[in-house]
């Protein structure tokens, strides 16, 4: 069984997780953006990454906030500028077939 790395990440340094998720909790509580755009845009960095197991949690997330497939798209592909097709060979895939559920 794969270990899930932020279970991991909680286990062996449980301070630092909680600081890191108490930061977390900050940017989510924010007023500058709205939960949508903030997952959109979250997605997008993650994807400029190819951080494909950090983006797959996150579409629906984005989902729920009320982001379209075709918003998810274009913020997924916003990242070919910056980073090149990496992200989105990776990350496109999987963000597509949630939407077509």
């Amino acid at each position: 069984m794969e270990t899930n790395p932020m279970e991991l990440f909680q286990k062996e340094a449980p301070e630092v997780a909680r600081a890191f998720n108490g930061l977390i909790m900050s940017l989510v509580a924010s007023k500058g953006l709205d939960a949508k755009t903030k997952q959109l845009v979250y997605t997008a960095m993650k994807a400029s990454m190819g951080d494909d197991m950090a983006v797959k949690p996150h579409v629906p997330m984005s989902k729920a906030a009320g982001a379209t497939k075709e918003e998810m798209v274009d913020a997924i592909l916003m990242t070919l500028t910056v980073s090149g097709i990496c992200g989105v060979v990776r990350c496109l895939p999987e963000a597509v077939k949630h939407f077509e559920k």
